[in-house]
């Protein structure tokens, strides 16, 4: 960790770009300091940190491969030059002689931008899901609450391909002592979900994943409970009758107030389309 900025750690993120301070911009485009908002993640400068990160995990930082990419990021979406930017790293890996090494410095840099590059690495491993879930467990329970977004993200495509077997794999992460892992079991699998794919088996059929969905039912964490009810709400919007009778059944059975709000909170979009008595 570099002591040089530990004294930035503590800030509380400026509410405009033009507001955070150029010490922050410096610490953040050297990959020396994580984000703390989202203004904070647009306002990075990608080349001078793709630069500065490929030269901390041991890559040529001035490959004609990066120099590419950096020329064509114009042409995306924000959230898309990251992706491109992951594959070019990813790339210069095949020419280096421990990519595993490689990997974990990335998995593991102080920078949480680098870390959710870390996470497009695993779709692009093709390796099978079990062994892609096993890869994102240190994403998911990563304390930066981007590179826990990005951990479900990756995954996604993968699971919904097969979607049987997700689910089974699953089952020990909603039982785990970690919030976070609970909580990205919940929201890799939701029916709709936000910036992603949907799982139309699941909109049509959301009974499915009732097994990884019970142990969730009375959550202590908030975190989890909101992805949960989000879950149910997602569903409510294709299956109103099952999310319904799920949540009297729960109500019934767990009388406690993590239940309750859950379900308050699966319920809500059809609370606002209920008639109004006359």
């Amino acid at each position: 960790m570099d002591d040089s900025v530990d004294h930035l750690r503590s800030r509380k993120g400026a509410f405009r770009i033009a507001l955070i301070p150029a010490e922050v911009l410096e610490a953040l485009n050297d990959g020396k300091l994580e984000t703390v908002n989202l203004n904070e993640f647009l306002a990075l400068e990608l080349p001078r940190l793709a630069r500065n990160v490929a030269a901390h995990i041991g890559l040529d930082a001035e490959s004609e491969r990066l120099i590419d990419t950096f020329a064509m990021l114009p042409s995306f979406k924000p959230m898309q030059r990251h992706g491109h930017i992951a594959r070019a790293l990813y790339d210069l890996t095949a020419e280096h002689a421990d990519r595993d090494a490689v990997a974990h410095r990335l998995a593991t840099h102080r920078s949480d931008v680098a870390r959710c590059w870390a996470t497009h690495w695993i779709p692009m491993s093709g390796l099978p899901l079990q062994a892609q879930l096993e890869a994102t467990w240190r994403f998911a329970a990563d304390p930066h609450f981007g590179v826990r977004e990005m951990a479900w993200m990756a995954v996604r495509d993968a699971t919904i391909r097969s979607l049987d077997e997700a689910l089974r794999l699953l089952q020990p992460w909603v039982l785990s002592p970690d919030a976070n892992i609970r909580r990205f079991a919940s929201e890799l699998t939701r029916p709709r979900g936000v910036w992603c794919a949907q799982i139309e088996q699941l909109k049509a059929a959301p009974w499915l994943a009732i097994e990884l969905l019970e142990p969730l039912r009375a959550d202590p964490s908030r975190y989890v409970q909101n992805s949960v009810a989000n879950w149910l709400n997602d569903a409510s919007r294709t299956q109103p009758d099952w999310v319904e009778e799920t949540c009297a059944r729960w109500q019934r059975e767990s009388d406690l107030s993590a239940t309750r709000y859950i379900t308050r909170r699966a319920l809500r979009t059809l609370s606002r389309q209920a008639p109004v008595p006359v």
